[in-house]
This record gives structure tokens, sequence and C-alpha cells, in this order.
């Protein structure tokens, strides 16, 4: 079953643009609020993973993307890897607002902020050195789909990394994780939010995602290779990288 964040008729793809859209003003506050600050560091860690795998490639004057870009934090991280271009793609325009105010003309690279589909993007064919989505890939409507997609517009032996919520593998740690996801952060989301489903959906989003070896079968069903997979914080979160 889909999990969407309102209880409406519209596809998930329209209640997650609107969702996103309402709690723009307040996303970052709330991203590193409820992550205790961690969220930075599983950005470096996530990029690090990543800039590895492009170095081994071979893959120079980067051309990169950064697919549910939100407010733009991934993108701008990417300066690390003295990338020749970055495109942030979102569905949201108001977080498309909120990452040009943040970092539009104020990189030492070419950045740019599109808004657009990430199941159903307006990139020709292998045209990126590496594909990069933090915490985007739960909320597409069909996962494979945007799998795809994001193979598609990936250049021969281009990268993907995906950094998502995952389930940790530690019973106990397990527990005590569903309980705060269950329990706590939608109060917290409901006090600070004017959006308070948007952290019910957050709960009920990452329960139901395939995670570790599950989410490695997916990226290699859609005709990824080389996939490799590595937990983060107990296995709260999870980067995927793999290639073309």
């Amino acid at each position: 079953m889909s999990i969407k964040p309102y209880n409406q008729e519209a596809s998930k793809k329209k209640q997650v643009e609107e969702m996103f859209d309402n709690i723009a003003f307040k996303y970052d506050f709330l991203n590193h609020t409820l992550s205790g600050g961690v969220d930075f560091w599983w950005r470096k860690k996530a990029i690090n993973l990543f800039g590895k795998r492009l170095i081994k490639n071979d893959k120079k004057l980067l051309r990169l993307l950064d697919v549910a870009t939100g407010t733009g934090d991934l993108a701008w991280a990417l300066s690390v890897l003295n990338p020749k271009e970055v495109v942030g793609l979102d569905l949201s325009q108001e977080m498309l607002n909120r990452a040009c105010e943040k970092y539009l003309n104020k990189a030492p690279f070419e950045i740019s902020f599109v808004k657009g589909d990430s199941e159903k993007m307006d990139f020709q064919n292998d045209v990126f050195d590496g594909i990069c989505v933090a915490f985007g890939v739960r909320n597409f409507e069909t996962l494979e789909k945007g799998l795809g997609e994001m193979l598609r517009v990936l250049n021969k032996k281009g990268v993907l990394m995906i950094l998502e919520f995952s389930t940790p593998e530690n019973r106990l740690f397990n527990a005590l994780y569903s309980f705060y996801l269950k329990n706590i952060l939608p109060i917290i989301g409901r006090v600070l939010s004017k959006d308070p489903r948007a952290y019910k959906y957050l709960q009920e989003s990452v329960q139901a995602f395939p995670s570790g070896k599950r989410m490695v079968a997916i990226l290699e069903k859609v005709g990824l290779r080389e996939v490799r997979y590595f937990p983060l914080t107990l296995g709260i979160c999870t980067v995927y990288i793999a290639e073309k």
C-alpha cells in the first residue's frame, strides 16, 4: 500500500508537493532539531562515499544532479567534490524558493534549482556524472520508476548515491527508534509545524520503506550495478552507492 501524507483522493505526488510547500518555512529548523544535528554528519559521510566512487570511476569536471533537493543543503555540500555544475530538482516550489534564497549566486560553481518531477525528468539521456538524493526516494509515487529515470539520465559508469532512513537491525534499538518515530516525533512536529500530518507521514513512510538488502535488490532490479550499502547511526539511515 502506498503511504500518502494526507487522507485525500489526490495522487501521492501531489500530496507530497503540498506537504513540502506547507512546511518549507520551517523545514531546515525542524530537520536539524529532530535529528539532533546529526543530519549534517549523515550528509558529510554520504558525500564522502559518493566522491570516492566518482574518483574510482575516473569522473572529472563533474555535472551532478541532486534529486528532491529541498532547500538545497545537499546540493551546496557537494562543493567539496569541486563540481563543474550542480542541478537541484524538486517538486515543491516553496522548498526551491528557500534553496535559491540560501545558495543561488553564492557557490564557487554553477548551481541551479529547477522545479520538476523525479519520475519524469526533463533531461536528456546520459547527461550526469553523478546523481544523489537524500531522504527523497521514500516520497516517490512509484519507486522503481523514479530509480529508472535516474538511471536513464546517468552517463556510463555514472554514480548514484541515495541517503535514506532505514530500519535498524538491532531489535532493542529498533524498538526504541520505533517508539520515538511513533510517539515523540509527531508531537514535536505538531508543536513546531503548522502541518502536523507531515511528521506522522514521516513515521509511517520510514517504517514502510524497504531498506538494507531489500533496497539493494530493488536497485539491482532496475539495472544498477556494483550496489553497496552503508548503515549509519546503528541503521537509522543508510547510504546506498551504485553505478550505471
